[in-house]
């Protein structure tokens, strides 16, 4: 696919699409007619929004194509007596294999090469000694970099039979996901992708994390922008073709706060009630999006 120099119209009393909030008339306007500047140049300098061109796009869609297959792999091992420590070495041992770096591996610190977290555990557990069990509920968070690129995928997966509330928060989670990527498109915003969210998995009794955010993604493990999984409607930065990103909603059977426990990485629910998490990674396109990392939801 080949990206076209992209423009949006946006009219003088239009919200910015710098995301301040104010018209666009009484912010950006003028600042572009006194200095010639397209949109791109002032996210970049303003946002630090890393654009992808046609190659890019190309060499993240091939990770991505790895990270997908990775957590292929890894369900077909998926079984009740399987540590999680196991399921690192399933992953780091297949991404090497395919010419890949696991970016989680010494990134800041951590230990791993996946981030498996299981039941309670909201995100970034440190894979080691559990034990998954019948009914558990393992998050499996992969991000290869294959040729310079970064493809960022997960998926939360159900041991045998899953109770009532097992099934609820892992169906609520992938439609939080599907929720929020249905509003990719250039003209809409951040803010957007939040709100629908937050709106979906709200009225079906759950909460929405918020100390943590989907991310650019691409060139490098975390860029540019954030993107929260609440909001409000309208507000934000305005999507624009060429910004990849990733949503990866967490929902929280119970409440939303977290806490983190002592080995400063993982992130489990305040009240002990089941977390899931789905996550794609996102190319805002001319007339919509493409999951560069696409499964059904």
């Amino acid at each position: 696919m080949k990206l076209k120099p992209a423009e949006i119209k946006v009219g003088r009393n239009d919200p910015c699409p710098c995301g301040s909030g104010r018209k666009y008339k009484k912010c950006c306007l003028d600042k572009e007619q006194t200095k010639p500047a397209n949109l791109r140049d002032i996210y970049t300098s303003k946002y630090k929004i890393k654009f992808k061109e046609s190659q890019d796009i190309d060499g993240i869609r091939t990770c991505g194509r790895l990270a997908l297959a990775t957590l292929d792999m890894v369900q077909e091992n998926l079984q009740s007596g399987i540590t999680t420590d196991a399921i690192n070495t399933l992953v780091h041992d297949y991404t090497i294999k395919n010419g890949a770096t696991p970016a989680p591996l010494h990134y800041r610190g951590f230990p791993k090469s996946v981030c498996v977290s299981v039941n309670e555990v909201i995100c970034h557990g440190i894979p080691g000694e559990r034990v998954l069990q019948e009914g558990d509920i393992v998050n499996v968070d992969v991000t290869p970099i294959l040729k310079g690129y970064y493809a960022d995928v997960n998926k939360t997966f159900i041991i045998g039979s899953p109770g009532e509330d097992a099934a609820k928060i892992v169906k609520v989670a992938r439609k939080s996901l599907k929720a929020g990527m249905s509003m990719v498109q250039p003209g809409n915003t951040i803010g957007d992708i939040g709100w629908a969210i937050q709106r979906y998995a709200e009225g079906k009794g759950c909460s929405v994390v918020r100390e943590f955010v989907g991310h650019g993604v691409g060139f490098d493990f975390h860029e540019a922008p954030q993107v929260p999984h609440f909001g409000r409607k309208g507000e934000g930065i305005v999507l624009f073709p060429g910004m990849v990103f990733t949503i990866e909603p967490m929902i929280n059977l119970g409440v939303r706060h977290l806490k983190i426990l002592e080995d400063k990485w993982t992130a489990v629910t305040k009240d002990g009630s089941l977390s899931a998490q789905f996550e794609q990674t996102i190319l805002v396109t001319e007339n919509g999006f493409e999951s560069l990392t696409p499964y059904d939801l």
